[in-house]
């Protein structure tokens, strides 16, 4: 059962950065910079330390959004991202896509 999550979680990686990469190119490609970037903290439910490194490995390898850090206790990961007009749908994107699939992977 755990390879239909990796499966899963590898095509919704693929598409988080096809989806990402069109975003980029067209604030790089716009005659205006309309970006508002900033940093936001992250509190992961993910216990195992393998499993919160892929979680830090995705955001950062999904263009637009790099983690910064992770905190002593690894319950907060630092994003900093090029778009942040609401800090809750950053967040709560990264819940539903990434770590929801994680999570089935650590079971």
């Amino acid at each position: 059962m755990k390879i239909l999550y990796a499966l899963k979680l590898g095509a919704l990686f693929a598409y988080e950065l096809l989806m990402s990469n069109i975003a980029v190119a067209r604030v790089v490609l716009s005659p205006r910079l309309t970006i508002r970037p900033g940093i936001v903290a992250y509190r992961t439910d993910l216990k195992s330390q393998t499993a919160i490194t892929w979680l830090a490995n995705l955001i950062t390898l999904t263009p637009g959004t790099l983690t910064l850090a992770v905190s002593d206790d690894q319950r907060v990961l630092y994003i900093h991202t090029l778009n942040v007009d609401d800090p809750n749908e950053v967040t709560s994107s990264i819940r539903r896509s990434f770590e929801a699939n994680l999570l089935e992977l650590e079971k």
